[in-house]
């Protein structure tokens, strides 16, 4: 692998991001492949139960992965369990705490528009089917859940997550969305020794990363297809959010461009452009 190859994989890789308390930014546009989006985790305990921080330009969503936390934000909280997630516009001050334990993970990208704060609870989300569905068939069946897409105005993010069957593929087939979105996942919920692969690239024959992935690694996809896949026995869980690289005209669910030769097979997103 040439030394440029090298660095490339070295802003497309992140791992152990959930390894720390408080608030760690992981993933910016300063030190990865991204261009507008960024990744990081609050996570709150009894030695560390409050954050506060002013999100900038930034518009932001934080989806709660395990525990419960109290989030406030213009004059206004919001009490979120596991898989909750809220949206925050722009130029806002958030303060977290927990009385417990939390783990929020924390999506941001820079946009021009002020767009309206909304909480999304994951009891509507389980209960509509355009938002929590089941995609693919033998070999790739997984479970999407969609937080952030149509039901919240936003300018560049999109974020959900995705359950695979044990030893299954997941984004199957081979799909692309490069001139439109960029995109990234977090593992979660992967109690050792599970793990899984992940694939990037451009170049169908010879991919630009693959890589093992284990609970709290992040893999940033710039462009290029994307598919991973679980060993044997174990599932793999992740976070996904994509922005948008024109605000709001790209901001985009579903809309795909599937690898040459797979194309007989449906990406299973169709279900979540409704």
């Amino acid at each position: 692998m040439s030394s440029e190859s090298s660095v490339t994989v070295e802003k497309m890789v992140f791992r152990k991001t959930n390894a720390q308390t408080g608030r760690h930014l992981a993933v910016t546009p300063r030190n990865s492949t991204m261009r507008h989006l960024s990744y990081g985790r609050i996570i709150l305990d009894s030695s560390h139960p409050r954050v506060s921080f002013s999100n900038g330009d930034q518009e932001t969503a934080l989806i709660c992965v395990s525990g419960s936390g109290l989030v406030k934000t213009a004059g206004s909280e919001f009490e979120l369990g596991q898989f909750d997630a809220i949206y925050v516009p722009r130029d806002s001050v958030i303060e977290v705490s927990t009385k417990g334990f939390v783990d929020f993970a924390e999506f941001s990208a820079d946009v021009h528009g002020q767009y309206p704060l909304k909480v999304i609870r994951y009891a509507d989300v389980s209960s509509d089917p355009g938002m929590k569905f089941v995609a693919g068939g033998p070999g790739s069946k997984r479970e999407l859940n969609i937080l952030i897409a149509n039901n919240v105005q936003a300018g560049r993010l999109l974020a959900g997550f995705t359950f695979s069957d044990p030893g299954n593929w997941t984004s199957w087939p081979p799909h692309e969305h490069t001139k439109m979105l960029e995109e990234m996942y977090v593992y979660f919920d992967m109690p050792a020794p599970a793990y899984g692969l992940q694939l990037v690239y451009n170049d169908t024959q010879y991919p630009e990363l693959v890589t093992a992935v284990r609970d709290g690694d992040a893999v940033l996809m710039p462009s290029g297809y994307h598919p991973n896949v679980s060993v044997p026995g174990h599932r793999i869980a992740f976070l996904w959010a994509m922005a948008a690289h024109k605000e709001v005209e790209d901001r985009q669910f579903g809309v795909v461009n599937v690898q040459p030769g797979f194309q007989q097979a449906s990406s299973g997103l169709e279900a979540g452009r409704k």
